[in-house]
């Protein structure tokens, strides 16, 4: 690690300018080194510190901190969900993380996180699909066609090599909004008038809705055999997507099941029901998918790795740009025991 600057200047990464470092490095890319830097930090996830990220529920939403550090590097991203927000114009997922240096506890990169989370739950959804998908899978359903939908189905089109999407949402303009996005994806994109519609022909399926509730968007008797479901809706307790005897029926992959337990599909099931850690299939410690007829989930809350996986990424690829300002965000005085001297010097003649 390198020591701080005399100012102690901290690199911040806007909206404009989070959206400026992707179009310059395409998306398909970003996406697919994205998915590369997750799966690393996987195969060495045991470096992690680890623990259910700390949240405060209210009726209405949810406000979170996830934290980890691999011994260099602490990372955290504030997340909060609040599905009313859409009905008052404003985002139901916004975020900020923050990336700092463990030897000198200063931070080294400040970041939004709300487009940068929906691309981190992409590029993981797509990782994970690559170890546990049906071999060469193309078809893909979109149930929940909000603000994640069509970066799911370009990460998929990307790593897993889908090329057909079939959309559904109870919001019918959800639907056409995330088809024309679409348009010029490569993806032959399909509008379906039901979920069941939805998962005609599908090889995936990815749910993703809002609403705080034990919700029911996939019954038992629409999911068939051999099928893979990426679940990435169900984030906190009482609020689920799946029928549980489609769970029952599932081997069932989680990120760590501490937290999944708590607030993901699995919530449902009794506390000893038996899940497989991802990084264990990614590091060929345990087998993900085992035949063509076996049901795969992906019962995914969001993890801290995955997100100190994105602010790594980002902190790499502003070398050499300008996307980004420095933020005069820490006290620095001249001497360091001196805080009040610098105060003092600052007054106003």
């Amino acid at each position: 690690m390198t020591a701080p600057s005399q100012r102690a200047l901290v690199p911040f990464v806007s909206v404009e300018h989070m959206m400026r470092l992707v179009h310059h490095i395409g998306l398909e890319p970003f996406l697919v080194d994205l998915a590369a830097q997750i799966e690393a930090d996987f195969k060495r996830w045991e470096n992690f510190d680890k623990t259910p990220r700390v949240a405060s529920h209210s009726k209405i939403g949810v406000i979170e901190l996830m934290p980890t550090s691999d011994g260099e590097l602490y990372g955290f991203k504030y997340v909060n969900g609040h599905p009313s927000n859409a009905r008052h114009g404003l985002q139901t997922v916004t975020a900020f993380g923050l990336l700092a240096d463990v030897t000198t506890g200063y931070p080294v990169l400040l970041t939004e996180m709300t487009l940068l989370t929906a691309l981190r739950t992409a590029a993981t959804s797509a990782m994970a699909a690559k170890h546990l998908a049906p071999e060469n899978a193309r078809t893909m359903a979109m149930i929940g066609n909000g603000a994640q939908a069509e970066f799911q189905c370009i990460a998929f089109k990307a790593i897993c090599g889908i090329d057909a999407v079939r959309l559904y949402d109870i919001d019918p303009m959800a639907s056409r909004k995330c088809a024309e996005n679409l348009k010029s994806s490569g993806l032959e994109v399909t509008v379906c008038s039901s979920a069941q519609d939805a998962l005609l022909g599908a090889e995936i399926v990815t749910t993703c809705t809002a609403d705080k509730q034990y919700a029911t968007i996939l019954t038992d008797n629409m999911v068939g055999s051999g099928i893979h479901i990426n679940a990435i809706g169900g984030d906190c307790p009482g609020k689920t997507e799946l029928h549980p005897d489609i769970l029952r029926r599932s081997a069932i992959f989680v990120e760590y099941p501490e937290q999944t337990r708590i607030e993901g599909e699995i919530q449902q099931l009794a506390p000893d029901h038996p899940v497989t850690e991802l990084w264990k299939v990614i590091s060929k410690a345990e087998p993900g998918r085992t035949s063509r007829d076996q049901i795969t989930l992906f019962d995914s809350v969001g993890f801290a790795v995955e997100d100190f996986s994105a602010l790594r990424m980002i902190k790499q690829s502003l070398s050499g740009t300008d996307f980004y300002i420095e933020l005069d965000l820490l006290a620095d005085p001249d001497e360091p025991k001196d805080l009040f001297g610098m105060f003092v010097r600052a007054r106003p003649e």
